[in-house]
């Protein structure tokens, strides 16, 4: 007895796989995206709690503990930075510009910070406790940084972030 597949076999285990990969491979791209979207929501709050550490910790920076580590935003912008507080040397609890930039990082492709309430945005640990200021000029008690894909502005992440400590991405 010969033992093989026979021709109706193999066509129906074609046509299976052609429909599957016609089904999956339109939707590719936006789930491609929407997983962009989740990591950089995700390593945004990461390094939120990364500036808490480096506060806590009390991280020298330049052969000294600054005032303060934070994290930088602006709307519409594709990246954040993470700081150190040492201007004026005693700090500020803000990035005003002349702060020691220690790293830009960049969302993924195509995700851009589209709201953030309020505008532009310092989020500062001041060690050793930390204390956590949130400003924009004027303190606030909580801070809500919305995420975006450039291609649908209507997928969005969004991180909260409050003077207690808790941020919650959502």
């Amino acid at each position: 007895m010969n033992k093989s597949f026979t021709l109706i076999e193999l066509l129906v285990v074609s046509s299976i796989i052609i429909l599957l990969s016609a089904i999956v491979f339109p939707n590719y791209r936006g789930i491609e995206r929407q997983f962009a979207l989740q990591r950089s929501a995700h390593k945004l709050a990461q390094d939120i709690r990364r500036a808490g550490e480096m506060a806590m910790s009390t991280k020298e920076f330049q052969g000294k503990v600054p005032a303060g580590y934070g994290i930088y935003l602006k709307q519409g912008e594709r990246d954040y930075l993470l700081y150190a507080d040492t201007n004026p040397p005693g700090g500020n609890e803000r990035y005003d510009g002349g702060d020691d930039k220690i790293e830009t990082i960049n969302l993924e492709k195509r995700v851009y910070i589209q709201n953030i309430s309020p505008s532009s945005l310092s989020i500062n640990f001041k060690p050793p406790i930390p204390t956590i200021k949130i400003k924009n000029g004027q303190d606030s008690t909580t801070a809500i940084i919305t995420l975006s894909l450039e291609s649908d502005s209507t997928k969005t992440k969004i991180i909260k972030v409050n003077s207690a400590g808790l941020i919650d991405a959502e």
